[in-house]
């Protein structure tokens, strides 16, 4: 089974796929409500999306099918979301979204269906290791996806295929215009596809956020500020914070939802050595991560060196040789091996 999302990655990922004589099956999940907001999933999850996807699918010799998953997209995706950022947290519903989703949800209908394999067009590797299955970054830095699968079922490694994995963006546009595909100009997604326009705005239509003071750690928690809603602010933001003294150059430090306050502080404040994380999920077994890692905590974020250290449950704990900048409760920590991705969590609490 294909997943197609009418985007030009998954469809010369399908074409692919029949090229080395797979028997395909296209397949796209269908998440928009019938009362879809204008702007919303206009890309990887539209209507018209799915028009693309079945053309395509139309030109390969596939069978093509929309499965609805509407109820559980809601549900994993949409419902958590405005309550992580009312709670001083930052969400990453695209984690959660891969793991219960576009992949566990998935890899069961696919096999339902009588299907061996499960493929995407994700920037991925999928390496066959000495200890099982393992993911690796795909061969383009700039589109590497690894960051957002850390949370993926291990059982289902083995079922899954990556077949972009080897190549560039560039070579996946190109190979689509070679093929006349109609999707091979098209607009890559970005962003999440459940958000009209902006986060901001969403929010806006969403919360019902009250401002609140603005205090400065670096100055014994001085009132120099009001925030117009703790859910509008992130860590490490610099920009539009209004304070009263406007040659300030500070950053958001700390969002206190309990007491509605926002904590600005200096950048060096803003940057810390040691994270602990929750929800842990691995891709191997214990015994084979080691204590010497590199991790993001952040996307756009260059893999960083840290020592590992397993705590009880299902938590870790992150020292980094160097102080991270922006470090925010509620994002991904991700655990790397050289290209290798070796899982991740989600980040609980901070430290200097």
């Amino acid at each position: 089974m294909a997943a197609m999302s009418g985007g030009v990655d998954s469809s010369v990922a399908t074409a692919i796929l029949t090229e080395r004589g797979y028997e395909v099956v296209g397949s796209m999940l269908r998440f928009w409500p019938d009362d879809k907001p204008t702007g919303a999933f206009d890309l990887c999850c539209s209507p018209d999306a799915a028009y693309d996807a079945r053309r395509i699918a139309d030109g390969l010799d596939v069978p093509f099918y929309l499965l609805d998953f509407r109820d559980t997209f809601q549900e994993i995706v949409i419902d958590p979301f405005v309550p992580t950022y009312e709670a001083g947290s930052t969400p990453n519903p695209c984690v959660w979204c891969n793991r219960h989703i576009k992949f566990g949800a998935f890899v069961a209908r696919a096999q339902a269906l009588g299907c061996e394999f499960m493929a995407t067009g994700h920037f991925v590797r999928r390496v066959d290791g000495a200890h099982g299955p393992e993911l690796h970054r795909g061969l383009d830095d700039d589109k590497d996806q690894t960051y957002f699968l850390w949370a993926l079922p291990r059982g289902i490694l083995r079922y899954l295929l990556f077949p972009l994995g080897d190549l560039t963006k560039a070579q996946v546009r190109a190979m689509a215009a070679e093929r006349s595909m109609r999707t091979a100009q098209k607009k890559s997604s970005s962003g999440l596809c459940f958000v009209p326009t902006t986060v901001k705005a969403y929010l806006d239509e969403a919360t019902r956020a009250k401002p609140g003071r603005i205090l400065d750690a670096s100055d014994g928690y001085a009132v120099v500020g009001e925030h117009r809603g703790v859910v509008y602010y992130t860590i490490g933001q610099k920009k539009g914070l209004g304070l009263y003294k406007s040659h300030l150059e500070r950053y958001v430090v700390d969002l206190l939802a309990e007491t509605n306050e926002v904590v600005v502080g200096t950048r060096e404040m803003c940057r810390w050595r040691a994270l602990e994380a929750g929800r842990r999920n691995f891709l191997t077994d214990d015994e084979h991560v080691p204590q010497r890692v590199e991790a993001q905590v952040r996307y756009r974020q260059k893999p960083e060196p840290a020592t590992l250290t397993l705590l009880a449950g299902d938590a870790f704990r992150l020292e980094f040789d160097d102080p991270q900048f922006a470090v925010a409760k509620g994002q991904s920590a991700v655990i790397y091996s050289g290209d290798r991705l070796l899982g991740g969590g989600v980040i609980t609490a901070r430290s200097a």
